[in-house]
């Protein structure tokens, strides 16, 4: 086990190495524009009190160095672009940690006539710009690019301590190491602790993505199986009507026979085809052999539904308006399904409170209506995401109806379904064209 750690650990240390150029030249070589984003409802006050802070560190800054000793115009120029550093920072962070360490190298060149106990080779106030710079570079960096320039910040210091002037004030130098490897860490950390909840949050989203794909293909195959029950029962009809006619006529024709035995045969055949692609979804269905075989619902056990629903406690009030007309048995198993789906919602996400049924029919379809008032109390923690609304709209966009779903002003929720007394129609066939 120790020699297969050793070597994957070896494996990913030389893939560290041969990504490394890459990496740098990515992070630090490069114009690219990356803005720091603003922080809820700070908005942009961090970015002004960064310049704010800037042009109070740039009057500083002039200030020592003229203290220091003559101060010619080149470092008056260095030091107005090592203030600007950090405010360029703030939407391009490698140009401005490239401008601020060339300015920390070519300060301390001209200032070699400095005076006895004047700060070198860095100011106080060049120290300040420079450890912001480093922050918002490693907050935007990875590591090892920020690592990098925490080294190329400090060789430049390292150089010039080599052959100081005769008398200075060194003081600041081991304050400068700290302060601006303080600064490398505390960006690294952020960035690294926002990367992590950023990929986490990735994932949730991903995982409920994922987790409302399986539940709508659950739900589909659900209704698949349930159609496939609806079909079959009519298909075996059409088959033992074909076969019974014939003895249903005195001196039957050939023709007729030949007729009734080829839509039986058809019949059979059909029925035969349709089990065949469906008999995946019956094989895994985890239900017994008397539940998955008994007949499908329909609207005519809708008392029976609302009273078990009713003796578990919800107050429900069903009202029935219009004729009630023959539907398809593809519509009637969708209403049932829908108002039972409609109910368990209820109950689940709000204890107590009342619900009203209202079915309406109409000539050209049904009217379904789920309507409950607000919950008296808080509902369970959910243990899942449910598939409730999914299974709706798929069983409704399959029958070509419409589904509206939302909020009441009283605090409670509706499910409105409109439905084809015949399901969705067939598409029209092309005409042929004459020529």
């Amino acid at each position: 086990m120790r020699t297969v750690n050793e070597g994957g650990g070896r494996a990913a240390g030389v893939r560290t190495l041969a990504a490394a150029p890459r990496v740098l030249r990515d992070d630090l070589w490069t114009l690219a524009r990356d803005p720091l984003p603003r922080r809820g409802w700070l908005g942009w006050l961090p970015h002004v009190h960064l310049v704010l802070l800037a042009l109070l560190m740039l009057l500083l800054n002039m200030n020592d160095l003229a203290d220091s000793g003559p101060t010619p115009p080149v470092v008056s120029l260095l030091a107005v672009l090592q203030t600007a550093a950090p405010i360029v920072s703030l939407f391009r962070p490698a140009p401005a940690w490239w401008l601020s360490t060339l300015a920390l190298f070519l300060v301390p060149l001209f200032r070699w006539n400095v005076d006895p106990d004047a700060h070198w080779p860095w100011t106080f106030g060049g120290i300040v710009l420079h450890t912001l710079v480093l922050l918002l570079l490693s907050l935007r960096v990875r590591p090892l690019a920020a690592v990098t320039g925490l080294v190329a910040t400090v060789l430049p210091g390292l150089f010039h301590l080599a052959a100081p002037p005769p008398e200075y004030n060194g003081v600041l130098t081991e304050w400068g190491l700290i302060s601006f490897s303080s600064a490398v860490v505390i960006g690294t950390s952020l960035r690294t602790r926002r990367v992590a909840q950023e990929r986490l949050l990735e994932q949730q989203v991903l995982t409920a993505e994922e987790r409302a794909r399986r539940t709508l293909l659950e739900e589909r195959n659900r209704i698949a199986r349930e159609l496939h029950d609806v079909v079959a029962h009519h298909m075996s009809v059409i088959s033992i009507q074909a076969q019974v006619a014939p003895h249903l006529v005195e001196n039957p024709s050939d023709e007729l026979r030949e007729n009734l035995a080829g839509i039986r045969e058809n019949a059979v055949e059909a029925l035969t085809e349709l089990r065949r692609v469906l008999g995946v979804l019956r094989s895994e269905d985890a239900l017994a052999d008397g539940v998955r075989h008994a007949p499908q619902p329909t609207l005519d056990r809708l008392d029976e539904l609302v009273g078990n629903v009713r003796g578990a406690g919800l107050a429900i009030t069903t009202e029935t308006t219009g004729e009630r007309r023959p539907l398809s048995p593809g519509v009637e198993l969708s209403a049932f399904r829908i108002v039972q789906e409609a109910l368990s919602n209820a109950m689940r996400h709000a204890p107590g409170a009342r619900v009203r049924v209202e079915l309406g029919h109409r000539p050209d379809g049904l009217t379904l209506r789920v309507t409950n008032t607000a919950p008296l109390s808080a509902p369970p923690a959910s243990p899942g995401a449910g598939h409730g609304l999914l299974g709706m709209r798929e069983r409704v966009a399959m029958l070509g109806g419409h589904l509206i779903t939302g909020p009441t002003p009283d605090g409670g929720w509706d499910v409105t379904a409109l439905l084809p007394a015949a399901g969705p129609k067939p598409p029209a066939r092309p005409t042929e064209d004459p020529v």
